[in-house]
Formats: C-alpha cells, structure tokens, sequence
C-alpha cells in the first residue's frame, strides 16, 4: 500500500490482530456455554448462543478473515470460500440433528435467532441491558 516503517504497527496490521482476538474470544464464550449444556443435555441458548446460534464457526470465521486481512495470499484467497461453505454445511448438518434431538424448542430458538450475523438490534438492547446493570 505504500506505507513506510514497521508493518507490524499498521493500522491494518492492528484490524487483524483486532478480528483474530475477537473470533477466539468467541469461540472461547461458544465453547464455555456449548460444553455445559451438552453436559446437561440442554440446547444451548445463552452466552454468545443468545445472538447467533453457531458462535463458534462464526469465530472461525472472522479469525480466518483477520488472517487474510494480515497474509492475503493466493492460497489464502483460494482457501477462504472453500472454508465458509464447509463450515455451513456443517452447521446445517448439526441444525439437523439439534432439530430432531429438542424439536419444537429448537424451531423456536432458529426462529428468534439468527446463524451466524447476530441482529443490530439485539446488540443495542445486549448493550442498553448491560449499562443499566452498572
């Protein structure tokens, strides 16, 4: 892009480092929640479960993107379609599964909740519920 000095200070340096952090915290919090309610044999709807149903293939996703935002490489271009579409695939097959294991509660949970992109306005409300705890 033209720009002199240290890479690794660059603002698009600092994006990506920024999207990695956030896509493994994600997928931490999805983990967290995810491990205990197959424990007790429960859909999991809390935690980051609340605004997207697949918390974690999200954070594998914007992971992969902070890295193609650090190391745009051919390989990494070509890789990066390939990887979304297994990784929704695989939800849907998993959303196959959790359908006939918690049925009509699950119907529910698809219908109020998105896949992978959560609502704006149900980060605002996340956001307004939490400053009034404060």
């Amino acid at each position: 892009m033209g720009w002199k000095g240290d890479p690794h200070l660059s603002i698009i340096h600092f994006l990506s480092d920024m999207l990695i952090f956030v896509g493994f915290a994600l997928i931490a919090a999805g983990w967290k929640v995810l491990y205990r309610a197959v424990r007790e044999g429960q859909l999991a709807t809390t935690g980051p479960y609340r605004w997207i149903r697949h918390p974690q293939y999200t954070g594998f996703l914007v992971v992969m993107v902070g890295f193609l935002v650090q190391w745009p490489t051919f390989a990494t271009l070509l890789m990066f379609p390939v990887l979304v579409l297994m990784y929704v695939r695989l939800a849907r097959r998993e959303e196959q599964s959790l359908k006939e294991q918690f049925d009509a509660a699950y119907q529910r949970y698809v219908d109020s909740t998105p896949a992978f992109i959560p609502k704006l306005a149900s980060l605002v409300q996340f956001r307004r519920s939490r400053g009034s705890q404060e």
